[in-house]
């Protein structure tokens, strides 16, 4: 099993920044693609950003340039460094990862392993 921990959320005013971290334990190096998705109250759940075993990173039009996702495999974390905030970007964000192989993919379907979410609140 893994286990996956957000941190990092908050609230800002637009044009702000947050770092999204996501801790993963109980046997992380055998995943194989982590991402990054949000859900806005009333929205079904969209995928933001993704990274894959060789660092292959993909990101959904509405965040390119704006946000970046990494990973620190000695810390066994996954990050999303997000500038320019907007409130529509206004979501609770999740992290996910999947033990299977993949390429950087933001389908849902693909991972297995949730983390309970952390809420990103920017405010106009």
């Amino acid at each position: 099993q893994v286990q996956l921990v957000e941190s990092g959320g908050g609230s800002v005013q637009a044009g702000g920044s947050l770092r999204l971290s996501c801790a993963a334990s109980g046997y992380p190096y055998s995943i194989y693609c982590m991402g990054w998705f949000r859900q806005a109250p009333g929205k079904e759940r969209e995928g933001v950003a993704a990274i894959d075993h060789y660092t292959v990173t993909t990101y959904a039009d509405s965040v390119k340039v704006r946000f970046t996702i990494s990973k620190d495999s000695a810390k066994n974390t996954l990050y999303l460094q997000m500038h320019s905030l907007k409130p529509e970007d206004t979501a609770m964000y999740y992290c996910a990862a999947t033990k299977d192989w993949c390429r950087a993919t933001m389908r849902t379907d693909r991972y297995g392993y949730w983390g309970q979410g952390t809420q990103v609140t920017v405010a106009s």
